[in-house]
């Protein structure tokens, strides 16, 4: 079975912006879907379904990976929260686990009502972050990173 996740970070298929940071276990790369320039996806380098399922290393280094994403994200744009939720199902199947760690502003929270209705409110509307501009923001954020 095909791995969306998996086959972005082997380059099986293409990944707008590139890999933008890599610790022992887990990568960050920016989301391709909806939900705007500078959401950035952290994930387990191998293919891991279930949070129970992560090797005790792996689990020790998550908290690491997504503080120093979120404060990159932080650094880069204006919001004023940083949501970091858990994604883990496609087409209502269980899939490779990734962590979402997306800026949101003050208006969307008040257009949407904030939490999972600014995620389905960008969903609805369906618009992906022009490719030129995903590519600055990851340049920019491996600068932070430092790699």
């Amino acid at each position: 079975m095909s791995c969306l996740a998996c086959d972005l970070a082997s380059g099986r298929r293409e990944l707008p912006g590139g890999l933008i940071h890599a610790w022992y276990h887990w990568v960050a790369e920016h989301c391709i879907g909806p939900l705007g320039v500078g959401t950035l996806i952290v994930k387990p380098k191998r293919h891991v379904v279930h949070v129970w399922d992560l090797t005790p290393d792996e689990a020790a280094e998550l908290g690491q990976a997504l503080q120093q994403t979120a404060a990159v994200v932080a650094e880069l744009t204006t919001c004023d929260q940083i949501y970091v939720s858990l994604w883990s199902h496609s087409e209502g199947v269980p899939g490779h686990i990734h962590f979402v760690v997306q800026p949101v502003t003050r208006q969307q929270r008040a257009a949407h009502g904030g939490g999972v209705g600014v995620q389905k409110a960008m969903f609805d509307a369906a618009v992906t972050p022009p490719r030129g501009e995903v590519e600055a923001f990851a340049e920019h954020a491996r600068t932070l990173f430092g790699t």
